[in-house]
């Protein structure tokens, strides 16, 4: 028993290291301001737009469906 306790603690101290260690890691949860990671309107406006083919729905032929 005593051997779990002692693989948590240094578990738990090398977790601490390794956050303290990794430079801007931010724990406070889901923002919903300015400063979120979304990407800015400049960016996506340059983003290539879907082809046609790509964003028609794609139907199943009809003779075979009829055979069937």
């Amino acid at each position: 028993m005593w051997k779990l306790l002692l693989a948590f603690v240094v578990f738990a101290a090398l977790a601490v290291y390794m956050l303290s260690k990794g430079g801007d890691i931010d724990m406070s949860g889901e923002k919903h301001g300015i400063d979120s990671h979304a990407p800015a309107a400049s960016e996506t406006a340059s983003a290539p737009a879907a082809t046609p083919a790509a964003s028609e729905p794609v139907a199943a032929p009809a003779a075979s469906a009829a055979s069937q």
